[in-house]
């Protein structure tokens, strides 16, 4: 491959994202994700960020944290959390990307605590997290494939997904419909309409459907369908390398 995984994951994470959509894009891949999307096929998406910055158009320089000057630059407005939070709380932000410690089948998030070598150790919880995952009009998970990350039930939901199954967020009154898409290391997930549990969608080049299933507690689905992950194309490797030169993030 003449691409790492992580470049393949921020392609797979640009096309999550729609033209026009107001976006709370988090950071790492997911704000590579969000440039590669304005650079190729989204150049209306908006950009939120939890210190209030929002922007139509990428950070001028890779950037380390949301508050460093080149994601400030030009910005179309620089307000407070408060600010951002409520469009959340408004309805008008299409799609939210977050990511967790743990999650389990049902793409319930947990930011708070796990337990390594036998002791409980703290995380640092959920920021603007448990907002996005309730209000956003949908969620995407970004994050590391490993055993211990994927629990049948994760220990503490600290970024509500689909709860129990279906008609758990309904029940919960949360006016955002949940994780849409689940984005790997090894594969890429959707959710089951009917029992809102996670299902295989694709396994990325290189990795096969049984190294996913020994990677996830619970008894994986996988769609009909399932195939390979689409490899990211010229034009998006090349999007994703003009913002992360170095390979600081995807390397």
């Amino acid at each position: 491959m003449d691409y790492t995984l992580k470049e393949l994951m921020v392609a797979a994470a640009a096309r999550e994202i729609r033209d026009g959509e107001r976006v709370f894009v988090g950071m790492r891949l997911p704000l590579l994700g969000f440039a590669v999307a304005k650079e190729l096929h989204a150049p209306n998406a908006i950009g939120l960020f939890e210190n209030g910055v929002i922007r139509d158009w990428p950070a001028l320089a890779p950037i380390f944290t949301m508050s460093d000057p080149p994601n400030v630059s030009r910005a179309l407005c620089c307000c407070g959390l408060l600010d951002v939070m409520a469009l959340l709380q408004s309805g008008r932000v299409e799609l939210g990307f977050i990511g967790g410690a743990e999650i389990d089948r049902y793409g319930n998030l947990n930011t708070h605590w796990v337990e390594e070598g036998g002791r409980r150790v703290r995380l640092p919880g959920s920021g603007g997290a448990a907002d996005i995952a309730s209000l956003a009009g949908r969620c995407v998970v970004i994050m590391n494939h490993e055993r211990r990350r994927f629990p049948e039930k994760a220990r503490f939901i600290t970024s509500p997904g689909h709860g129990e199954g279906k008609g758990w967020r309904e029940m919960k009154k949360l006016k955002g419909r949940g994780p849409a898409r689940v984005i790997t290391s090894l594969g890429i997930f959707s959710f089951d309409p009917e029992t809102r549990e996670m299902v295989l969608d694709s396994y990325h080049p290189g990795v096969s459907v049984e190294k996913i299933r020994q990677e996830t507690g619970w008894e994986l689905k996988v769609a009909a369908d399932a195939g390979e992950t689409r490899p990211p194309s010229a034009d998006e490797l090349a999007a994703v390398r003009k913002y992360d030169p170095q390979g600081v993030w995807t390397r």
